[in-house]
């Protein structure tokens, strides 16, 4: 006698559905469109009186509504791509992934940057084009050649000293017996915002003998207190020094952890053949920490190509020590001058694409750190 089985009740889940398919990729744009709709509105919630709380909750839904259509696009991504031939799925499954990272940098880089190469073509009010005009402003004004000039000596000068004290202070602490107290405080700097630091080296660098530290040293020795800042010639120097003491920590900390990855039986043997300290750090140390040693320099100039607060905030760019970044700001908000701006900000640009693209090459080699 045959004995019948109950069949098998199938497993049934609702994403299953074909219908599934065309309902979750229109509410996800729903989502979207309803959520940007609603945030680009003046005042979204004018039936509630009070304003404050009325900001705190549109805050609030700003804040969900964000982190929620992040995670519903990768979901309704993910989904629609897991439904399709295996062909397609495995081609289009890593782009759900790296997706928007794509659609950010997009949105919030390569399209602004767009933008701002267009406005760098026209006038000072964006109402016609001049072309080039502005980029040839930049290379012939006395203000934007002298700008350019100090880039560039932030980027020498500041290069050097701090490569070359990140690397003095890698090889001696690494040899004390107070190693990681001499790193912590020489780190510590980079603790501190450029706007902070800037303030404090600008009370040391005052012509008052009873704030400025330097003048207190030199009234204290019998000499006269110097307007440090609007010397120029040497201001341009000690503002570099506020970089340096920020920084420096940062390229120790990376020399000092490839200084610990040379092989103690190379330096060893070395020694034992009779080479001298010197010897070895020329010809041993420097070259197995070369790529470190790179990626520092390009990071450092990427930081000087860049730098903006320190100046802004001790000398707003007087006495001969406007950088390219303190231009940029003074023609876009002071003189309104929008297309000078933007040909400015193209510039920079131009000029710091080449060392990162160098510096990214260096962080995708093996031997780097």
């Amino acid at each position: 006698m045959t004995t019948m089985k109950p069949k098998a009740s199938s497993d049934f889940s609702l994403l299953d559905n074909p219908i599934m398919l065309v309902l979750l990729p229109l509410a996800t744009l729903a989502f979207l469109v309803g959520g940007f709709l609603f945030l680009r509105n003046p005042e979204p919630l004018p039936s509630i009186p009070d304003a404050n709380f009325a900001q705190l909750i549109v805050t609030i839904f700003a804040i969900i509504w964000g982190v929620g259509a992040v995670v519903e696009l990768f979901f309704t991504g993910n989904y629609l791509v897991e439904h399709l031939p295996e062909k397609w799925k495995d081609r289009l499954l890593p782009f759900i992934f790296v997706g928007p990272a794509l659609a950010l940098l997009t949105w919030y880089l390569a399209l602004p940057a767009l933008r701002t190469f267009i406005s760098s073509l026209q006038n000072a009010n964006l109402t016609e084009f001049v072309w080039f005009n502005n980029y040839v402003r930049i290379f012939t004004e006395r203000d934007t050649q002298l700008a350019l000039g100090n880039n560039l000596l932030w980027m020498v000068v500041g290069t050097i000293l701090v490569v070359g004290l990140a690397l003095l202070i890698a090889i001696l602490a690494d040899r004390s017996s107070f190693e990681n107290i001499a790193k912590s405080a020489i780190f510590m700097p980079m603790a501190i915002s450029m706007v902070g630091a800037g303030v404090i080296w600008k009370f040391i660098y005052d012509i008052n003998p009873e704030i400025g530290m330097l003048n207190a040293f030199r009234v204290n020795g019998g000499a006269e207190p110097q307007p440090w800042l609007v010397q120029t010639g040497i201001n341009n120097l000690l503002l570099i020094i506020v970089m340096v003491w920020l920084q420096t920590g940062y390229a120790m900390v990376l020399i000092s952890a490839a200084i610990k990855g040379v092989p103690d039986d190379l330096l060893e043997a070395a020694r034992v053949d009779g080479a001298s300290e010197v010897k070895i750090f020329t010809s041993i140390i420097v070259p197995s920490i070369a790529g470190t040693l790179v990626t520092v320099i390009t990071t450092v100039i990427i930081f000087t190509l860049k730098i903006f607060d320190i100046v802004m905030i001790m000398t707003g760019g007087n006495f001969d020590t406007e950088v390219i970044g303190v231009r940029f700001y003074k023609e876009t908000f002071n003189t309104l001058d929008k297309g000078m701006g933007s040909a400015i900000a193209i510039v920079l640009l131009i000029a710091v694409i080449p060392v990162m693209v160098y510096n990214l090459r260096q962080f995708n080699k093996r031997d780097t750190f």
